[in-house]
């Protein structure tokens, strides 16, 4: 349940039944991820490989509403948006900690898959084809109403075939109906839009006024950092990054792009972000490019279009069906209890 200054109270907020987890029936295995808010494990939930988020309760009083806030938006978002590439949502509960479960992804983070491959780059059609699946996500969300907010690499999860990247982390996602009431200091300085600062607000996290352009201008630095595999304004700090954005309109340099991809990537960061493109509009002139480096006959086999019954190859496991294989591969594994997390000294932190 959404607030008039755009938090949600955890104790108002309820759950719909069907999402709500049992957390008897979740085990806990190791931990595979660590934020400021939150830690990720890999564990079970009835007898699925999940990924399982538990959030950190904070000490101060105020900390304890605020990151109960955030539990109750990112639930919310989850449950209302459906996409194949956003990160599967199966289920939350509240107590005795603050608990979201999701699918599983095992190719890890979009970050430390460009990491592992420096200084080698992507294939171009390959770094577009994520660029694809991210603008598809986004286009999912922004129908609904929602900003993201934190588009960056480190958010973007891939499958175990490292085919198809998902969105993630939507703690900070918003409605769009509450941004004048949103604090413009949020997501991650190198990646956030430029409306986004003042002084002030660097200085004090003034509230500001934006819309869901500020997810193009985040898809923007995402895309030239897939192109390039290095990272946005390199040598600056996050903060000399963002004055540089805010107040000197710097951009990354993109004069080695065909100018295709470069009218896109210069197009969505744009200053005024009423001249940047909606990700239907970029859907549109990411296919238009693709279709100009891949010959359509590379693609598909022409003797495919010759049977009056043509047989279509069948799509990459689903995580789903990964996650079933594991799950035949690992029945000796033992997890641990949810309850028992706090106390487990092997697995659990």
């Amino acid at each position: 349940m959404g607030s008039d200054s755009g938090f949600y109270s955890v104790d108002q907020f309820s759950l719909d039944a069907k999402w709500l987890i049992d957390p008897k029936d979740l085990f806990v295995g190791p931990k595979i991820g660590e934020g400021a808010h939150a830690k990720v494990y890999e564990g079970k939930y009835k007898n699925q490989i999940v990924a399982i988020k538990i959030l950190h309760k904070g000490d101060t009083s105020e900390e304890i509403t605020k990151r109960a806030s955030r539990f109750a938006r990112e639930v919310v978002m989850l449950s209302r948006v459906q996409h194949k590439n956003l990160v599967k949502f199966i289920g939350a509960c509240k107590e005795p900690v603050m608990v979201i479960v999701t699918e599983l992804l095992s190719g890890g983070t979009l970050r430390k898959y460009l990491l592992n491959m420096r200084p080698r780059c992507l294939d171009m059609p390959v770094a577009v084809g994520f660029a694809l699946d991210i603008a598809r996500g986004m286009e999912c969300l922004h129908s609904h109403g929602i900003i993201h907010r934190d588009l960056k690499p480190e958010n973007l999860i891939l499958t175990a075939d490292h085919k198809i990247v998902k969105l993630a982390d939507f703690g900070l996602a918003r409605e769009e109906s509450l941004t004048e009431m949103m604090t413009a200091e949020t997501g991650t300085y190198r990646w956030m839009a430029p409306e986004l600062y003042s002084t002030v607000t660097l200085r004090q996290g003034e509230k500001k006024h934006y819309n869901h352009k500020v997810d193009a201008y985040s898809f923007a630095i995402v895309l030239w950092e897939l192109i390039h595999n290095k990272l946005p304004f390199e040598g600056m700090s996050n903060l000399q990054a963002a004055y540089a954005a805010a107040f000197k309109n710097v951009r990354p340099c993109c004069d080695d792009l065909p100018e295709d991809l470069e009218r896109i990537v210069t197009s969505c960061w744009k200053e005024d972000p009423n001249s940047r493109p909606n990700f239907t509009q970029i859907i549109h002139m990411l296919l238009h490019y693709l279709s100009t480096v891949t010959p359509p006959e590379t693609a598909i086999p022409p003797h495919v279009f010759a049977s009056k019954n043509p047989v279509f190859l069948p799509e990459s496991p689903g995580t789903s069906a990964l996650m079933t294989a594991r799950d035949t591969e690992n029945t000796t594994s033992t997890g641990n209890k949810l309850w028992g997390f706090c106390i487990c000294s092997n697995n659990c932190y």
